[in-house]
């Protein structure tokens, strides 16, 4: 069973979904759309409030143009050794200035959500036993300083991200 999570906590009926053979989105849901299926759409309509699901070998510099009419990227990590998806985060973030909704999806485990939140993610979909465990018991593991800038600054001074801001 996959959950929402944010930092506020759990979200309850979240209206996006991953179409598979399996799953199909209702009228009330909106779709992730794989890039090429989303850069079709967005080629052929003005819709806004899109959702588009990155997958790691994507390049999200392909999403620059239509940014403004995305409500949700979703960025895939399809096994947890695949770091990709903090890349595309980074720079959906820090270079093309995306503000809206990033989500991760695929195999979120609890050790990589503090380091996804510096990254820039909003929203987590959870399928790990341990991480919804965690998450609903507000445990999160984290290090106090970092050495390196991310999309989200470090509230603490006293760390060396302050030496290379930018």
């Amino acid at each position: 069973m996959t959950k929402i999570w944010r930092e506020t906590g759990f979200v309850e009926n979240d209206a996006w979904v991953i179409e598979t053979e399996e799953v199909k989105a209702t009228d009330e849901q909106k779709v992730l759309l794989p890039l090429d299926q989303f850069i079709e759409k967005a080629e052929a309509s003005n819709d806004v409030g899109l959702g588009v699901l990155v997958a790691p070998a994507d390049d999200v510099r392909k999403l620059e143009p239509y940014l403004y009419r995305i409500e949700l990227v979703a960025v895939q990590f399809p096994a947890f050794s695949d770091g990709r998806g903090f890349s595309h985060a980074s720079l959906l973030r820090d270079r093309l200035g995306y503000k809206n909704e990033l989500r991760a999806v695929g195999d979120v485990l609890i050790d990589h959500v503090p380091l996804m939140l510096r990254c820039g993610f909003d929203s987590f979909a959870v399928t790990n036993a341990t991480a919804l465990k965690r998450l609903a018991e507000g445990r999160l593991p984290g290090i106090n300083q970092h050495y390196q800038p991310t999309a989200v600054r470090e509230e603490k001074a006293g760390g060396y991200s302050w030496r290379r801001v930018g």
